[in-house]
């Protein structure tokens, strides 16, 4: 191949990254990073200005107003025949939503459990594991075929991510935990299951008609109920800690709207991209938290965040440049079948325009901010 023709034919691949196919999904994507920032932000300061470590209350109220805002519409709505939809969903698919509420709350859950036993660094490095999840069960769950460039994007995201793990290391932000075993198997199992609600999710956006009030209502529904019984025998006493003002409730409400916003928007995202798309995005999280809590939260700088920052994003570019083998969906029955779901028509495709920009991500305390990784 001559020369002339390797010129022209790089001069394509660049003029295709800075298209607007591949950069719609990453555009989505730092927003819904930047929404995990905002929790992250205002779970520190719960944390370290009221004394309010409640991430199961905090869940709670998300869930609560996703089931009052999707899930009371989810149930008045009926189809032709004047049968309610929520009851014909909860025969013939609310076994697998309960399953996946279940993996989305104990996914927050376990994270934020594990900075308790080990550390930030190990925290970072484990979460990482949601990648290879999200990508292993995308391959057998939703038949997603990647190809090489996928796999090369995926890990220099990951070298992203190791550049920022570095910065916090120089910077003395490795300091061992109690129990280092006991943290490690917490965000391991975390991450596992943020990747199971993840495909879950993805699944049913893109196999059933205008699933988006569906998904979100049963989410909220049994999120409800299964964080409202955890935080009954797990944190009371907490809640009875906590300093509670109108400051403290206003900062509960911001990170209630960040979380609400980002679960509205994160199932939208990944059906005009897929979960592996979303999670690769949504590393840059805790760098954006990084650099609001260094004039808030008077954290030390590192140039390595630039660096990472950087690095994340170019892995985004090559990751999106080409899209991964058509995914075969699992038809209707596979799942159940919702002809007459509550929005009116079937969303073959999410447009910009109708996306209003979940995963959660670290506090640099003891708490984390919670994502499907919604």
């Amino acid at each position: 191949m001559s020369s002339g023709r390797v010129m022209v034919k790089l001069k394509d691949f660049f003029a295709h990254l800075g298209s607007r196919e591949v950069l719609t999904p990453i555009f989505y994507g730092q927003i819904l990073s930047l929404l995990i920032c905002g929790t992250a932000i205002t779970s520190n300061l719960l944390v370290q200005n009221y004394n309010a470590n409640i991430p199961l209350t905090q869940s709670l109220c998300n869930y609560s107003l996703l089931a009052l805002f999707y899930g009371t519409r989810l149930v008045a709505s009926k189809n032709e025949e004047g049968r309610s939809i929520f009851l014909q969903t909860l025969k013939t698919v609310g076994w697998k939503y309960l399953l996946l509420s279940v993996t989305d709350v104990m996914a927050n859950y376990l994270v934020v459990k594990a900075y308790q036993f080990t550390s930030l660094t190990s925290v970072q490095v484990l979460d990482c594991f949601i990648i290879p999840v999200v990508m292993t069960l995308s391959w057998f769950v939703l038949k997603t075929r990647y190809r090489i460039v996928h796999f090369v994007g995926a890990g220099i995201a990951l070298s992203g991510v190791a550049c920022m793990i570095t910065a916090d290391v120089v910077l003395g932000k490795s300091k061992q935990g109690p129990n280092p075993l006991l943290g490690d198997i917490l965000v391991l199992s975390g991450a596992s299951c943020y990747g199971f609600s993840n495909v879950g999710m993805e699944f049913f956006m893109k196999g059933r008609p205008a699933a988006h009030t569906e998904v979100l209502g049963m989410y909220g529904i049994f999120g409800s109920v299964i964080s409202g019984v955890l935080v009954a025998g797990l944190e009371r006493q907490a809640l009875r800690d906590v300093v509670w003002s109108l400051e403290s409730g206003g900062v509960l409400l911001g990170f209630t709207a960040c979380m609400f916003i980002l679960y509205t928007c994160m199932p939208l995202v990944m059906k005009m991209s897929s979960a592996a798309t979303v999670n690769l995005s949504i590393l840059t999280a805790d760098l954006y938290a990084l650099f609001v809590g260094i004039y808030i939260f008077h954290y030390k700088f590192s140039p390595l965040y630039i660096v990472s920052f950087f690095v994340i994003f170019a892995s985004l570019l090559i990751y999106n440049s080409r899209p991964p083998g058509s995914a075969r969906v699992a038809h209707d029955e596979e799942i159940g079948s919702s002809p007459n779901n509550v929005d009116s028509a079937p969303q073959r495709n999410s447009s910009p325009e109708s996306i209003c920009l979940d995963s959660s991500d670290e506090t640099m305390q003891q708490t984390k901010p919670f994502i499907a990784k919604k």
